[in-house]
């Protein structure tokens, strides 16, 4: 719906201002991945080795993912993904970069977890056998899947 007012402020000059409704875009995702949380003191290079060599995978170091917390302030984590034909693996730090924001965790509904995968194509459907497998890490204290339905912070994985 559009209208429009005129208003006088002299007698030579008139201002007209539109008024218009607004709508919203509203977007569902379709969220076709998993999320397993690992506990961890591992450094992420540590632990991606210790992935890569445990799954015969090759995680490398991507450019950090940067997260808008508010209209001011932005997060950066670090992490690393490995991509093929069928699989898509991705290894995040939950804790950000800088310091002075490591209350703003990436998925602040688990905070005890310091790493969480994602999977995606023929791991995620094999994605308890890749919990074992995570379980046979050293460095690894506790892997437990993430359930997306009651994760509220969902929308930072889609990039």
């Amino acid at each position: 719906m559009q209208y429009c007012q005129t208003f006088k402020t002299s007698d030579a000059i008139a201002i007209t201002v539109a008024k218009m409704k607004k709508k919203r875009l509203e977007m569902e995702y379709s969220f076709d991945f998993e999320l397993i949380g690992i506990i961890s003191s591992a450094k992420g290079y540590k632990l991606a080795w210790e992935v890569n060599h445990i799954l015969g995978s090759r995680l490398t170091r991507q450019p950090d993912l940067t997260v808008m917390l508010n209209k001011e302030a932005y997060a950066s984590y670090g992490y690393y993904a490995f991509e093929n034909e069928v699989n898509v693996l991705k290894l995040f730090k939950n804790k950000p970069n800088e310091p002075e924001l490591i209350k703003n965790l990436l998925v602040p509904e688990f905070q005890h977890y310091d790493y969480i995968l994602l999977t995606q194509g023929e791991a995620h459907m094999a994605s308890k056998r890749l919990q074992e497998l995570l379980k046979n890490i050293p460095s690894i204290e506790l892997t437990a899947f993430i359930p997306l339905a009651s994760l509220k912070s969902k929308d930072n994985f889609i990039f």
